[in-house]
């Protein structure tokens, strides 16, 4: 398997551990205001095989107690339950993020208890779903299973959505907090610019907007959060 990029250790990524970060490249969707961008769209270059990444995870034993598996979407990989098995055998903890396409590998994970923490991110209400996620239309089903899968409670899990102020409203958030209501945390988090954005002139809300949106995300889900605010 290749690897797009590895982020040696981190403390945020995946709560309670000290991890390293592992990018995987390819996604379904093509956010514009995405971070990743050079992994969705193919020009980012591998910077290693996994044999490479196992090298360096048996070094890190003892250091580092978990490895958080991100994109892209990791789930494109039809492998990706070997590459889990392996890292779990080393002793480590596995945080996956997801944006949900995928229902039927993750519940192949989840049933064999290869993931520790799942990150799903809800992109908008579903009425501006394939909008936020810049294709022409997309079909919510596999994303509404994989809310199901994981408000089951066979895994420890967060929602959260990267809100953006040309993207988002009151109203969406009122119809994500029904779609996600009595979910066990959802985290709001902000927008921030940077150079690999593929799409310019978007913005974070301002705190007052934000202040507003999470209060509308605790009717639904008392555990909301804003993360990526000064």
């Amino acid at each position: 398997m290749k690897i797009h990029g590895l982020q040696k250790m981190t403390l945020l990524d995946f709560p309670g551990r000290v991890a390293c970060t592992v990018f995987l490249g390819d996604c379904d969707f093509r956010c514009p205001f995405c971070h990743n961008f050079e992994l969705v769209d193919g020009s980012a270059p591998a910077i290693m095989d996994d044999g490479e990444l196992f090298a360096f995870l048996e070094k890190r034993r003892g250091l580092l107690d978990g490895v958080a598996i991100t994109g892209g979407e990791p789930c494109l990989r039809p492998d990706l339950p070997d590459l889990l098995r392996r890292i779990k055998a080393l002793g480590y903890g596995v945080k996956l993020d997801t944006n949900g396409t995928h229902p039927a590998l993750l519940k192949a994970i989840l049933d064999e208890g290869l993931a520790d923490y799942v990150a799903m991110d809800i992109k908008n209400s579903p009425e501006k779903y394939a909008q936020t996620v810049g294709l022409e239309a997309v079909d919510l089903a596999p994303v509404r299973e994989s809310v199901r899968l994981l408000m089951l409670g066979g895994v420890d899990y967060e929602f959260r959505t990267t809100v953006v102020d040309e993207l988002h409203a009151a109203a969406d958030f009122e119809a994500i907090g029904a779609w996600i209501v009595g979910a066990r945390r959802y985290f709001l988090q902000a927008f921030t610019d940077r150079d690999s954005v593929p799409f310019g002139n978007l913005h974070a809300p301002s705190r007052e907007k934000l202040g507003e949106y999470l209060a509308i995300a605790r009717r639904h889900v008392p555990d909301s959060a804003l993360r990526g605010v000064d």
